[in-house]
């Protein structure tokens, strides 16, 4: 019986990463800034997503419009593919979203609309399609050093 026990919790951890991945279809109805935007479902559930492993200009920062702009011009009115990464402390779903085949978060990394965030990627190919971004002065990366804060350093530096 014991044997039994240990190869049934050996089966179940060996099969949950994979059991525990969610994929959501909805139509992205509703931009709330670069990196999050609402999406209806078509059960008409209202779905409020983070997009995961990057971080955008807050609005009030340079580039925070156009991040915003950029999410909404290739996702906004579109059918999505959301695949579930876990939920955030706001209650956010957040994932990596496609349309079709394109991934959104790697659209806007390499569009230079947005910053890796190194503290909760684990994806290696943003940090490359960045590093390009960087290289190439596109998007945010053309704006004088001056001007670009990753926003979770703008973030700390507002609340003190």
């Amino acid at each position: 019986m014991r044997s039994v026990l240990i190869a049934t919790g050996l089966c179940f951890v060996l099969v949950a990463p994979f059991a525990t991945a969610e994929e959501i279809s909805c139509m992205v109805v509703g931009i709330s800034d670069g990196d999050t935007f609402t999406c209806l479902t078509s059960a008409k559930r209202q779905v409020k997503v983070r997009l995961a492993e990057l971080d955008t200009p807050e609005s009030k920062q340079p580039y925070g419009t156009r991040a915003r702009q950029a999410l909404s011009q290739i996702a906004f009115g579109k059918d999505v593919t959301l695949k579930v990464k876990n939920t955030d402390r706001y209650g956010r779903t957040v994932a990596r979203a496609f349309v079709g085949d394109e991934d959104i978060n790697a659209h806007l990394v390499s569009s230079g609309a947005a910053w890796v965030y190194r503290q909760y990627s684990k994806d290696r190919g943003l940090l490359a399609l960045e590093s390009a971004a960087r290289e190439a002065r596109v998007g945010l990366w053309a704006l004088p050093e001056s001007e670009r804060m990753p926003p979770w350093e703008w973030r700390r530096a507002a609340r003190k």
